[in-house]
């Protein structure tokens, strides 16, 4: 089966209209509904499902995770190659899309490899309630977003980022950052990769924490890849 090519993806993939704010999420699950295999959703994806992941990188104007994630998954400098580089310029992008951290904690330490590794300056978006002294540290190596009092105000940051020129958000996860977007009704878009295994175990879904909801997607598109299924929906309105 022919895979598609990254300029197939780059115009599946597409963004309408960059000037509209929108919040796409990017997640990989198992056929039998897994978000995660030995504690790693990296683990579920394949080559097909990382180019994906670099095209949709290369849409963005910021790339959001949750601070969990970034400690799971060895999250390090956030950067697209020299080819979407270079596609993003001839668009008039700047060359790497920014990269945000959610956390109410701020338990990350500015030596981390997000930080210590980035090659454009970080964002963290927390609270208010969050402790100062490590949010006074994280200032150093990162743009810090106050966005809330007691909780993270998800809202206010989509808000924070749009003044900002930062419109186009992908968000890769966590299932609680999800649950959370979900939640506050700002999901617009999910991109899915299902791939080809089966995990079973205890595994948790791409959300969790939040209440049941009932919200509609449409399907874009459902591009085979080798035996990964690439899965577009966007929000029915």
């Amino acid at each position: 089966m022919t895979a598609p090519t990254r300029e197939e993806l780059l115009e599946a993939y597409a963004i309408a209209d960059r000037e509209m704010p929108a919040v796409r999420m990017n997640f990989v699950t198992s056929l039998d509904g897994a978000v995660t295999l030995e504690g790693r959703s990296g683990s579920l994806g394949d080559e097909h499902d990382r180019l994906a992941m670099q095209v949709l990188r290369t849409l963005a104007d910021v790339v959001l995770v949750g601070a969990g994630t970034v400690r799971v998954e060895g999250y390090g400098g956030l950067q697209v190659g020299e080819a979407d580089a270079a596609w993003r310029r001839s668009r008039g992008l700047p060359p790497q899309p920014r990269l945000a951290v959610v956390s109410s904690r701020l338990d990350l330490g500015p030596e981390h490899p997000v930080f210590a590794r980035a090659v454009e300056r970080p964002i963290v978006v927390t609270r208010d309630a969050a402790p100062a002294d490590r949010r006074d540290a994280l200032a150093e190596v990162a743009d810090v977003l106050v966005c809330g009092d007691d909780t993270v105000d998800l809202a206010a940051m989509l808000d924070a980022f749009a003044r900002l020129g930062l419109r186009q958000v992908l968000c890769e996860g966590g299932p609680h950052l999800f649950g959370s977007l979900v939640e506050s009704d700002l999901v617009d878009e999910l991109c899915l990769s299902l791939s080809p295994l089966l995990v079973a175990g205890g595994a948790g879904r791409i959300v969790r924490g939040a209440p049941e909801v009932e919200q509609r997607m449409r399907l874009v598109h459902a591009i085979p890849a080798g035996d990964l299924l690439l899965l577009r929906y966007s929000r029915a309105r």
